[in-house]
């Protein structure tokens, strides 16, 4: 992985569930207040907010002192300072990332240590594997391919000097693992959040707001359940709501901070923030982390306002919030927010044979696109393309690089779709027509714009596609760059 798209400390560690609100006037507030009304950020309530992934981990060299085998005695007092650095970096990002990391006191010496070691992991069914090379003879690569031959989600890091491309060959493209090899640690380091946010995706619940039945149903190869409720809670618990000091609280800051209001009125701004309270009870009450509504079959004919701020608010939050009740874009959603920190923007493609470029346009971009815990992008309030109601329009930077996912249609298994690119511009909508937010991109590639593949495919900032592709690998999950 080169240094432009080296994942840092700092990003990745901000992947977790610990959500911040960044909608207060001051970049660090937790909460919004108005003449004493405290306004909370919503927290997720589903089994992934809840879960706390277990890891194991090992070291694996020779006992004895190195002696002349290459790579021989490369690291001081035989290996124990490397080991020392690499235990203390393990442990503070076990904590940050709150993961429970079981990391074996002494290395594996052995064969018969390292087939004892994958037993036990397999009977306490953890969430992953981690070893760190120590040597490259022996039994040490032979215990790498039996850990991925578990089946558990495995991560190798094989610091310069334990490994030549003939023992990592076997392993470079094989599903279920990642291996780095590297002068670095901040890769392995990587690994383990992967394996941490994979573990939660597995255990996400999503509500769906669809159709008239009640049941529950398990994406395929990725874990997430999707909780079907019928599409008429939503309706009839907004209009059951009143409008409470929290709703105007929300309201009036979205007034306060946009940079202008086309159309959309106070009220509109009212209506539309009342759907996050509506979306938090419906979470609270299904113990979910995530929620997908078919909001135009729902709502379009009902005037109840449809829930574009609400689930722009609640990706700013943490909580995936996706469209049109599409599953592919859930399970987008939960893999950005839990793997780098930041929400995504799930769009309808429009072609542009002028700048060979793909327009992303929706109505319900988030506003943090840096991060959770970061300051917003600035935003005008308008109406929905449909003329009514009210949502932000976010102002994408120009010249920012961005990733593009899509998950496509889960139940047949399509090949999760990866993109980057760059932001050109923000088209105006009117006097063009479409979606309010319109981000025009550039993607690198050569790929035919008029048959992009994919729809509602999410943008996210950051150039992410090698972390992209090692999640896929280490999940067993398909993909292909676009």
């Amino acid at each position: 992985m080169n240094s432009k798209c080296r994942l840092s400390r700092r990003d990745f560690l901000h992947g977790s569930l610990v959500c911040f609100t960044c909608s207060s006037l001051m970049s660090g507030c937790k909460s919004l207040w108005r003449q004493n009304v405290v306004v909370e950020p919503m927290s997720p309530h589903g089994p992934a907010s809840t879960y706390v992934p277990t890891i194991k981990a090992a070291f694996v060299r020779r006992k004895e002192d190195y002696g002349m085998w290459w790579p021989g005695a490369i690291y001081e007092e035989s290996g124990k300072e490397a080991q020392h650095t690499y235990t203390a970096q393990l442990t503070k990002t076990a904590k940050e990332l709150d993961v429970k990391l079981e990391l074996r006191p002494e290395p594996i010496y052995s064969t018969v240590e390292a087939d004892a070691w994958l037993a036990e992991a397999g009977t306490e069914r953890v969430d992953g594997l981690m070893l760190i090379m120590m040597d490259r003879q022996q039994h040490s690569w032979p215990t790498a391919y039996k850990a991925v031959d578990t089946g558990i989600p495995t991560v190798v890091f094989s610091p310069l000097g334990t490994s030549f491309t003939t023992n990592t060959a076997p392993l470079a493209a094989k599903p279920g693992c990642v291996v780095y090899s590297a002068e670095e640690f901040d890769q392995a380091l990587y690994g383990m959040k992967m394996l941490e946010a994979g573990a939660k995706m597995r255990r996400a619940r999503c509500v769906v707001l669809k159709g008239d039945k009640r049941f529950d149903e398990s994406m395929a190869g990725l874990g997430i359940t999707l909780r079907h409720i019928p599409a008429k809670t939503y309706l009839d618990e907004y209009q059951s709501m009143g409008v409470t000091e929290e709703v105007l609280t929300m309201a009036e800051d979205y007034l306060r901070r946009a940079r202008r209001c086309i159309g959309a009125t106070r009220q509109n701004v009212i209506n539309g923030v009342k759907g996050y309270f509506v979306a938090r009870r419906i979470l609270q009450r299904e113990r979910a982390d995530a929620i997908t509504m078919d909001c135009l079959g729902t709502l379009a004919e009902t005037g109840v306002s449809l829930p574009c701020i609400a689930w722009s608010r609640m990706n700013d939050e943490g909580i995936p919030a996706a469209c049109e009740a599409d599953y592919g874009a859930v399970a987008s959603h939960i893999i950005v927010q839990y793997l780098f920190g930041r929400p995504g923007f799930q769009q309808d493609p429009v072609a542009d044979t002028v700048h060979n470029a793909i327009i992303g346009a929706h109505c319900s971009s988030p506003t943090c696109l840096n991060g959770f815990n970061q300051p917003p992008e600035p935003f005008d309030l308008m109406h929905h393309h449909g003329n009514r109601d009210a949502v932000p329009r976010t102002l994408w930077r120009k010249g920012q690089r961005i990733t593009c996912i899509d998950a496509g249609d889960w139940q047949s298994r399509t090949k999760i779709l990866i993109s980057v690119g760059t932001v050109l511009e923000n088209v105006s909508v009117p006097p063009n027509g479409g979606c309010v937010v319109s981000v025009r991109v550039k993607f690198d590639g050569d790929q035919e714009v008029l048959n992009f593949p994919g729809f509602h495919q999410l943008f996210f900032y950051g150039d992410y596609k090698r972390h992209l592709m090692e999640f896929c690998q280490l999940f067993n999950l398909q993909w292909q760059v676009v």
